[in-house]
């Protein structure tokens, strides 16, 4: 085991080699507990977490279990939940004594460990403090300011957190108020998915489910760090492993949950048995190689199936699937065919020998799982990445039986089922005329802004107000030289949140903070308490019942809020939103009118054990596609990013990345237990090589420079440098810290999602930036 190394008083190097779980999970755990101030409340509540009349994890989006564990959380859906119900509170009087500017200094730790917001709050230019106002009031100032504006220069963005109730709300609000300008966090990492998947198998989402995981004889896993991002996707991993499951790894770091696991849930595990290796191959492919890696395991696969044609022996593709099935084969063996070993090798950073290894078992397994997340959305060429993920399922017939397909691991809880019920910047996504003849809504014909978009809009002053539905946009998205000073010259934001954030403090002239209720605290409306639904991440639909009393007698829900917006902004709607907001039932029969092929009984299928699943007729081997087909689709290149000449050996692949310490925005604490960095956030993650051919040591302090020329100076300084296990060429360093590099235009090409996974840099000394 590495020795552990210290560099000043608040980093420490200590590499971890526990498997992801075990006793430091609980150990987690119970730090979470105390440090919320949830000791008696805490252990009970989470009994009650992703249960069938429990709530649902406020955290990652995967699977819930129709027969789910008695401890059916993980380490990180434990934080989100004794995050969420802190017994910290940030009242009036936190404010009284800060100024914004002054809390602006605090870090993002710093702002949500404050506590919960308990009171709406306006921001006052004179005292530059935020101060308490009636909900009344808020209402009425926010329908005044929006109702002067032109429809297309406001927006309204939704993170991943709300309701299929209020996500369906919002959709309305913004439609009636005259725009598709609803960006949402999928913009950010899983649109990429939604734009490839509809083109080659004409559904939005994956075609897996938990049942899948059983069945399967092997699965592929490609840039998703399962140990932090989705923690208990590790039980059908462990499951499949010790069932002898080949799980073949495509991943540019060595991540604990990919490597090995032990249940903290299982005392014998813990006590007596050695932890489950997970990965049976681990390839650690350069950044944006993903692409030339899977066309060299394409390439092979040909290679054998010739073989085997000119031996008489068992075909390795699924020659009758293709042929009854796709559109486009031939196109695409062609540029697998012609494809050069040493282009491949180069731009996937793997060899040969390592790509046969993977091909040679993905032939001999009849039934193939495709997992994947942000390392291949995150992409320049990340559409076209996905679609040659596809094609490799294609060429066995790995979609439409059980035990295969495709299962992009979403994010955030209700993210994808955000997009399923209208919140959306396309409008031919959404029924415009069921909307109409529901409820007298013309869906403006014109796309809405997407998240890049509405940030390229405060540029250049073409948006003037930003409502948020929960998030942290601001720290969220690239380009902050940019973005940041341009966002305090809005006229409007609005923050629907929990929490005080980055986003809050970043206002705009007329600013808002209205608190709302979170998932888990009961909310009473008129007909009593209410129950509200999600989608889970293979497209299961859930209840979700609060369990807990309000942090605040103040507080409202989400769908009030929204509610009271839209009457407060629009005129003369037939939307029923007081009765909606009496009883959330009504709300989820308009979504079963609106979307019956999926929401139909909605009410009556609510608390279904496991949830009821939405049709996908890929699963079925129906094809929603222009062709009627699965489509083969080629990609134009071997790399997925900006090219770096070889010659240019001063860039470096930036790689933004997650500590098991935090959830997207929200930093639970300064460590990343699983990579063993304690202390500090501020660190860049090298390989050794390319530490000594820089001329650095270990914990010299540098700054990363973004190696564009498109006059806007990118900088992130103050990184102390960590020895780590990563490809040469390519870095790490930590999201949102690292978002300043990126800049606005590097984004998926097709999707707009930010590049965030492969950002060419230039590392410098401290004296060189100086």
């Amino acid at each position: 085991m590495a020795s552990k190394r210290e560099f000043g008083p608040d980093l420490v190097v200590e590499p971890n080699e526990e498997p992801a779980g075990g006793w430091g999970s609980l150990r987690s755990v119970a730090k979470s507990i105390a440090r919320d101030r949830v000791p008696f409340t805490g252990p009970e509540l989470l009994l009650q977490q992703n249960k069938n009349d429990g709530f649902m994890c406020v955290s990652c989006a995967w699977a819930k279990p129709a027969d789910p564990r008695v401890f059916e959380f993980c380490e990180n859906g434990a934080k989100a939940t004794t995050w969420e119900v802190t017994s910290k509170r940030v009242t009036p009087a936190f404010f009284a004594e800060r100024t914004v500017t002054e809390l602006e200094a605090w870090d993002d730790h710093q702002l949500e460990d404050a506590g919960r917001l308990t009171h709406p709050l306006r921001w006052d230019a004179a005292s530059d403090k935020y101060l308490p106002v009636s909900w009344d009031d808020a209402f009425a100032e926010i329908g005044r300011e929006l109702k002067a504006m032109q429809p297309d220069s406001a927006v309204f963005y939704a993170s991943g957190r709300a309701s299929l109730e209020t996500a369906f709300m919002y959709s309305l609000l913004a439609r009636a108020y005259g725009n598709n300008n609803l960006p949402d966090s999928s913009n950010m990492c899983h649109e990429t998915t939604s734009v490839a998947l509809p083109e080659s198998i004409g559904v939005p989402v994956g075609t897996c489910t938990l049942d899948d995981f059983k069945t399967t004889d092997c699965i592929f896993f490609f840039g998703q760090n399962v140990g932090t991002s989705s923690p208990r996707m590790l039980h059908q991993l462990q499951d499949a492993a010790k069932r002898g499951v080949p799980i073949v790894t495509f991943n540019p770091l060595r991540e604990r949950g990919l490597v090995e696991f032990a249940n903290p849930q299982s005392p014998a595990e813990m006590l007596i048995s050695e932890p489950t290796p997970i990965s049976s191959q681990y390839h650690q492919v350069k950044a944006g190689g993903d692409t030339a890696a899977m066309l060299g395991i394409a390439k092979v696969l040909f290679a054998l199936d010739d073989d085997a044609s000119a031996s008489g022996g068992t075909a390795v593709l699924d020659h009758d699937f293709i042929r009854e099935h796709t559109h486009g084969f031939d196109d695409f063996a062609a540029a697998a065919r012609a494809a050069n070993w040493p282009d491949i090798e180069r731009h996937a950073g793997l060899s040969r020998t390592a790509l046969e290894a993977a091909a040679t078992v993905y032939a001999h397994a009849k039934s193939v799982i495709f997992v994947y997340g942000m390392g291949l959305t995150q992409h320049k060429m990340g559409v076209e990445t996905v679609q040659t993920l596809v094609n490799l399922a294609l060429l066995r017939g790995n979609i439409g039986r059980p035990g295969a397909g495709i299962c992009p691991v979403r994010g955030h809880s209700n993210v994808q089922g955000q997009r399923t019920v209208g919140v959306t910047e396309k409008p031919e996504m959404v029924p415009a005329d069921k909307i109409k003849a529901l409820f007298d809504i013309e869906v403006p014909p014109k796309k809405g802004l997407n998240t890049v978009e509405t940030c390229e809009g405060v540029i250049d002053g073409s948006v003037r107000a930003v409502i948020s539905l929960g998030g942290n946009l601001v720290r969220a998205v690239p380009e902050h030289r940019l973005v940041t000073p341009a966002w305090r010259k809005l006229r409007l934001t609005v923050q629907i949140i929990t929490k005080l954030n980055r986003t809050a403090l970043v206002h705009g002239e007329v600013s808002f903070i209205l608190p709302c209720l979170g998932r888990i605290e009961i909310d009473n409306q008129a007909s009593g308490p209410q129950a509200v639904s999600i989608e889970d991440s293979v497209g299961f639909m859930h209840g979700s019942r609060g369990q807990i009393e309000p942090a605040s007698a103040e507080l409202l829900s989400e769908p009030k809020i929204v509610a009271e917006l839209a009457k407060a902004t629009l005129v003369d709607s037939k939307v029923p939103w007081d009765d909606w907001v009496a009883d959330y039932s009504k709300v989820r029969d308009a979504i079963a009118a609106t979307y019956p092929k999926i929401f139909h009984d909605f009410n009556a299928r609510l608390w279904q054990p496991g949830g009821f699943h939405r049709p996908l007729g890929a699963r079925h081997r129906a094809w929603e596609t222009k062709t009627g087909k699965a489509n083969f689709i080629t990609a134009t290149t071997l790399t997925s990013d900006i090219a770096i000449p070889a010659s240019d050996r001063d860039v470096v692949q930036l790689i933004t990345l997650r500590t098991n310490g935090q959830f997207n925005t929200t930093i639970y604490n300064y460590d990343d237990r699983f990579r063993g960095i304690y202390g500090s956030r501020e660190v860049v993650l090298m390989h050794r090589n390319d530490i000594d051919r820089f001329k650095l040591r270990e914990g010299d302090v540098i700054t990363l420079q973004t190696a564009v020329d498109d006059g806007v100076a990118r900088e992130v300084g103050g990184l102390r440098v960590v020895a780590y296990n990563i490809p040469e060429g390519c870095i790490g360093g930590y999201y949102p810290e690292c978002n300043p590099l990126i800049p606005l235009w590097h984004h998926a090409e097709k999707s707009k999602v930010p590049a965030a996974k492969s950002i060419p840099v230039r590392v410098l000394s401290r004296a060189a930036a100086a």
